[in-house]
């Protein structure tokens, strides 16, 4: 006769009540506190186990961010030092041009210090050059339509950026030169290889999400966003523009994948920077037409 696991169990706590003189309602009710007292215990290790990196996670992405935002005062300090009356009398683009090399210096400092101690080199090399320039060739091909779409819309409802500097030749020049040659590199290196590189050393590389999006990019990319928040403590003032926000946060997304899958921040640093030209001089091309 077929004898099922769980009826096996039972026929050996019968055998032994009858064997013990051991009432078997009462053994059986102590054997069934015992298993669901073990199961309970198992599930509140696990909440606090989550409970504690979840903490883990919110203190590394509050040093981030204070680091980040240091960086970036640190930037505005350095370039307000000088004058720019003579190289650039409309301040169209030389204060960008040394707050964005400030930031730069800052973000190799960091990964000067800490490459050693983490044994991590935080995608300073090529890595693989076919995925990256797949990531580079298509995300360029991609925001070059959305870039003309959306302007072109701009332009239908009479609502292109108006700038505070006249469009001539030394002001163009030098605001693409600055998106092109200083945004991706200071930016990419700040708020995409130095957090991602950092929370995967400490908690490791996470499950992915859909598309292969793991935490620790989302983390970037929402730190990312949050920079393009004009927000202080002292005192308390947030102001944010919804679109630049989510702009920023699905840039966010793609470039940190591109670094994780690539192994590299130089294809996150040409795609952010191509991104800004292509956004920028859209822009200047349909005032002129």
């Amino acid at each position: 006769m077929h004898v099922n696991h769980i009826n096996l169990k039972l026929d050996r706590v019968r055998q032994f009540c009858i064997n013990e003189k051991v009432d078997e309602v009462y053994m059986r009710s102590l054997i069934r506190r015992d298993f669901l007292g073990g199961k309970n215990a198992m599930k509140t290790d696990r909440r606090q186990v989550n409970r504690k990196k979840v903490l883990q996670y919110i203190i590394f992405a509050l040093i981030l961010l204070i680091f980040q935002k240091m960086s970036v005062m640190a930037g505005k300090y350095v370039a307000d030092l000088f004058s720019y009356e003579k190289l650039d009398p409309y301040n169209a683009y030389a204060w960008n041009f040394l707050h964005h090399i400030t930031m730069l210096v800052i973000g190799l400092f960091a990964v000067l210090i800490l490459r050693k101690p983490l044994k991590v080199g935080f995608g300073l090399g090529l890595g693989d050059r076919k995925t990256g320039t797949r990531f580079v060739v298509r995300y360029t091909a991609v925001l070059a339509g959305v870039s003309l779409i959306v302007h072109i819309l701009m332009k239908i409802s009479n609502s292109l950026p108006v700038y505070a500097f006249p469009l001539n030749t030394s002001n163009i020049v030098g605001t693409l030169c600055f998106q092109l040659f200083l945004t991706g590199p200071a930016e990419e290196l700040l708020y995409r290889a130095l957090p991602i590189t950092i929370l995967v050393r400490f908690f490791g590389e996470n499950a992915k999400f859909k598309w292969g999006i793991t935490l620790e990019n989302i983390i970037a990319a929402f730190l990312f966003a949050v920079a393009h928040m004009k927000w202080s403590l002292f005192p308390l003032s947030i102001e944010a523009n919804w679109f630049q926000l989510v702009y920023a946060f699905a840039q966010g997304i793609i470039s940190g994948k591109a670094y994780q899958d690539s192994g590299s921040v130089i294809y996150p640093m040409m795609m952010h920077s191509i991104s800004n030209v292509l956004m920028v001089g859209t822009g200047y091309l349909l005032l002129f037409l």
